[in-house]
């Protein structure tokens, strides 16, 4: 399958520092080759769980100490936090409209994905969604219903872009797993079979087509089959911290269509230069006897969110050095 990006294909993962939404967005509409709506957590409900829900226009939740918590009611106006994350979404929609006027091409949205969701948000009892066959259905229902929407929402502001929808799923690998630790903190949470990951997952994925998705994940064994399988277009992945059995998964997801989003630029420390961090790629890529010319097709993009960086100039430099990284990666196609 050819990528839909084209050759040297770059992004963000999404989260930025700072609290200015516009100079941002106008920034990443020119920095990338495929923009997305920048994601502040500096700035109060700006983070990925807030942002995620305020889509949740069927459930109620509020905001505690330990995180945000369903409150058992079905009326938005239940919620003050839940109103003033979904403010601030609409307020950056508005922004991006105007910025963004007659822009054609690809353009990026992020949430949270079902399971992530339901390992971090809390019942109104007190225990993780997770917890509750029923209540974590009912949360995927309500995700996808809200995503739904918000990508008929930008889609009508931003009427020349190409969507496409990033889920992240940071804590699917300890859902699988069993250790997502319960409220009391002395017992971990039974683990979710890989059928029932699919399931939630996809209906998720059902809902925003026929807008192109990817699933990310930064540990070091993405579940990419329970990706491939939910009808993930691409998986986004930190290359540094992959281990062996990932790359074998990466390989055959690949050689099937899926699209690799490559992090390859790291989000901390020394800036390597585009040499540098296009090594591990293009050494495991040939090691694994891949097609050069599938190479080509990788997206080029940061191990993780940016939201970490100690400055601006460091988040810009990270992404600025993704177009030079994206050329070098390439050119070793060609050798």
């Amino acid at each position: 399958m050819t990528s839909p990006f084209g050759l040297a294909a770059t992004t963000g993962m999404g989260s930025l520092p700072g609290d200015d939404f516009t100079e941002w967005t106008k920034y990443v509409l020119d920095a990338v080759t495929i923009p997305f709506v920048p994601e502040l957590p500096a700035r109060p409900y700006g983070d990925m769980l807030s942002r995620s829900m305020a889509l949740l226009l069927e459930l109620a939740g509020d905001l505690q100490p330990a995180g945000w918590r369903l409150t058992g009611g079905s009326d938005p106006r239940a919620s003050m936090d839940q109103r003033r994350a979904r403010s601030l979404l609409q307020q950056d929609l508005d922004t991006l409209e105007e910025v963004a006027d007659g822009y054609t091409g690809p353009l990026k949205i992020q949430s949270t994905g079902p399971w992530t969701l339901a390992a971090t948000v809390e019942l109104p009892r007190g225990d993780k969604v997770l917890a509750d066959h029923g209540a974590r259905r009912d949360l995927a229902e309500g995700l996808a219903h809200g995503l739904e929407q918000h990508v008929a929402e930008v889609r009508r502001r931003v009427p020349g872009a190409d969507l496409v929808v990033q889920l992240d799923e940071p804590a699917l690998p300890a859902v699988l797993a069993g250790a997502v630790p319960t409220a009391s903190g002395w017992s971990k949470h039974r683990s979710v079979d890989g059928p029932d990951a699919v399931e939630l997952l996809s209906q998720v994925i059902e809902a925003v087509a026929p807008a192109i998705t990817l699933v990310h994940c930064c540990a070091a064994r993405p579940p990419i089959e329970v990706f491939r399988k939910a009808g993930a277009g691409g998986v986004a992945v930190d290359v540094a911290q992959l281990t062996e059995a990932a790359w074998e998964q990466i390989a055959l997801a690949v050689e099937a269509g899926t699209v690799l989003y490559a992090g390859v630029v790291p989000t901390t420390g020394p800036i390597p230069n585009q040499e540098q961090a296009a090594t591990t790629l293009v050494r495991r890529w040939r090691e694994l006897g891949l097609d050069p010319e599938l190479l080509k097709q990788v997206v080029i993009t940061p191990g993780c969110g940016l939201a970490g960086s100690p400055s601006r100039a460091d988040a810009q430099a990270r992404l600025e050095l993704l177009r030079k990284t994206a050329e070098v990666v390439g050119e070793k196609a060609e050798e």
